[in-house]
């Protein structure tokens, strides 16, 4: 299987120069914890909820996107695999993976997509009647 066959398409974006509070309102009505930073139209970061600090800002100074954001995008092609994809994410020790195609953002897999494909896998194979 590869990367495009689970990709999510509908990538959430945010500038550097965007609040940490609309990051966070973003995130929070899209159901999601990464957002990727784009400044002229190229990948410059991403930022996660982690990077938020949690569910609230309080007592965090305000700032914007740029200073709490990781500046290196980890990518892979569409046509990487599942695999190689597992072993990007596990290597570099990023929540999510920019899927790029000749340089431009195509979409984004993230650890639960990961997971989620894991345990769809694991549930449907089955050994003398029983799940593995």
């Amino acid at each position: 299987m590869r990367l495009a066959d689970i990709m999510s398409t509908q990538v959430k974006m945010v500038g550097p120069g965007a609040t940490l509070g609309e990051a966070r309102t973003l995130m929070a009505s899209a159901g999601i914890r990464h957002l990727v930073v784009v400044e002229g139209g190229l990948a410059v970061g991403v930022l996660s909820a982690r990077d938020l600090g949690g569910r609230s800002s309080t007592g965090r100074r305000a700032s914007l996107v740029e200073d709490a954001m990781s500046p290196h995008v980890v990518g892979m092609a569409p046509g990487a695999t599942v695999r190689q994809a597992a072993n990007r994410v596990r290597g570099r020790g990023v929540g999510c993976l920019a899927v790029m195609d000749e340089g431009r953002l195509r979409g984004i897999v993230t650890t639960t997509d990961l997971l989620e494909l894991i345990g769809r896998g694991a549930a449907s194979q089955q050994r003398n009647g029983r799940e593995l």
